[in-house]
């Protein structure tokens, strides 16, 4: 019996080696070059996330701030026009008054009736005029102590608002500087690492990660499971994965598969 079970294991070793001569070299490259770029992007984006929503928030907050900045001037205009208004009917019932000054005097000499009552229907529509200016110009005082008032708020919250966009805008220039130069290394090395990958390669790979939520358009098998979607992989397919003959894509989630061996050459080389 001892001597069967030393026959049956040389046996294994040849198939496990012919399973390594078998690798397309060509296929592994591109294999590598792909899973290297989305290692390399996958960092890119986690500094992205380091900066959290800051940019939204300081777009949001300048949007918010160029409405408060149009609405104080648009109140400022308003008051601008009623005072123009206020000056002009006082102007006007400056010429209504000469106007019951000069009927009053007439009427001191009038000939009859009929003028008498004429002049008379004059100065009450004169004075009529005057009351109509003076209610309007009320109007429009109390228009221009409620429109000051609306910009006292607007400036105030105005205020607070530039505030809150500077504090984020320095949150966020201190993590641009301390991820700037990262970042920059990290973006040459994904150009860098595109080179090496075939166009058609490199555009399905940008069109898998644009559509996937956590932008992996490239995974590694995490428990007989692809690793971006978590779908069970079969063990003919995983065994494809690591034959390194052909890129496999998961058949759920379409991403491109890759074998944990690999994953490990290409993770322990990004880390030296």
């Amino acid at each position: 019996m001892a001597k069967k079970a030393s026959t049956n294991t040389p046996a294994a070793e040849p198939e496990k080696a012919n399973v390594r001569l078998d690798i397309d070299e060509k296929v592994e490259q591109r294999l590598i070059a792909l899973y290297t770029l989305q290692c390399v992007d996958s960092k890119i984006d986690k500094i992205k996330i380091i900066r959290g929503e800051l940019p939204q928030a300081i777009q949001d907050l300048e949007d918010e701030i160029a409405g408060l900045q149009t609405r104080i001037d648009n109140h400022n205009n308003a008051i601008k026009e009623n005072e123009a208004a206020i000056a002009r009917r006082k102007n006007e019932i400056s010429e209504h008054q000469d106007n019951v000054a000069s009927i009053e005097k007439k009427m001191e000499n009038v000939k009859n009736n009929r003028e008498y009552d004429s002049l008379e229907h004059e100065l009450e529509f004169q004075n009529l005029e005057i009351e109509l200016c003076e209610r309007k110009n009320r109007e429009s005082k109390a228009a221009i102590e409620n429109l000051h008032s609306h910009i006292a708020a607007a400036q105030s919250l105005l205020e607070g608002r530039q505030a809150d966009l500077q504090t984020k805008k320095n949150e966020l220039e201190s993590i641009i500087v301390e991820t700037e130069k990262d970042e920059e290394r990290l973006k040459a090395k994904s150009l860098e690492q595109e080179q090496f990958i075939e166009p058609h390669y490199l555009a399905a790979y940008k069109r898998i990660r644009q559509a996937a939520h956590n932008g992996l358009a490239v995974v590694s098998i995490d428990r007989a499971a692809c690793g971006g979607c978590f779908s069970k992989i079969p063990l003919q397919r995983q065994t494809e994965i690591k034959m390194h003959k052909k890129v496999v894509v998961c058949e759920h989630c379409g991403r491109i598969l890759v074998d944990d061996a690999l994953a490990k050459i290409v993770n322990e080389k990004l880390e030296k």
